[in-house]
């Protein structure tokens, strides 16, 4: 693959993935502009079986570096476009996203680790083994973090849940 077929085909992910982590919209764009001069310089010397995986573990590496740089606090958010547009309801689409919201507020309650994880399995949708490479952890230690932010999510669900039968 060329790099521009890369860029058109992944930026869109990356920038949302990057946008989640920093929190900031200039600060993913030139996250992602690192992530892909990287990708240039790389992608001419070697052979990537999976492109999207080592671009989301270059991305986060350019995050982390970021991070270093400036001493900033790590805070995720992950504002995901709604592209399903099939016959919704404005009702209905609203309650999405507010529920999407409320989801993304309820990851700020877990731990780094954890939230990363949940970020790039279950709304990045990459798969264990990728994921365990882009975190630098082994695929166990994974499994134990993305299984506790899961629980923890669905207690937290849970807890709003129980708070808004008791007002109504």
């Amino acid at each position: 693959m060329q790099l521009e077929d890369v860029y058109k085909h992944y930026m869109n992910d990356l920038y949302r993935y990057l946008y989640s982590l920093s929190k900031n919209h200039h600060v993913a764009e030139d996250l992602m502009q690192e992530a892909f001069y990287r990708a240039y310089l790389t992608l001419a010397d070697y052979e990537i079986n999976n492109i999207k995986a080592w671009l989301f573990k270059v991305a986060y590496h350019a995050f982390i570096d970021h991070q270093r740089k400036n001493k900033k606090t790590i805070v995720t958010d992950e504002i995901k476009e709604i592209v399903d547009m099939r016959e919704n309801t404005p009702e209905s689409k609203m309650l999405e996203k507010e529920s999407f919201l409320l989801l993304i507020e309820d990851l700020k309650c877990l731990k780094e680790i954890e939230k990363q994880a949940v970020l790039l399995c279950d709304l990045n949708e990459l798969s264990y083994q990728e994921v365990a490479e882009i975190l630098n952890i082994k695929m166990n230690t994974l499994k134990s973090h993305i299984s506790r932010g899961r629980k923890k999510l669905v207690e937290r669900v849970k807890e709003r849940m129980n708070l808004d039968e008791r007002r109504a």
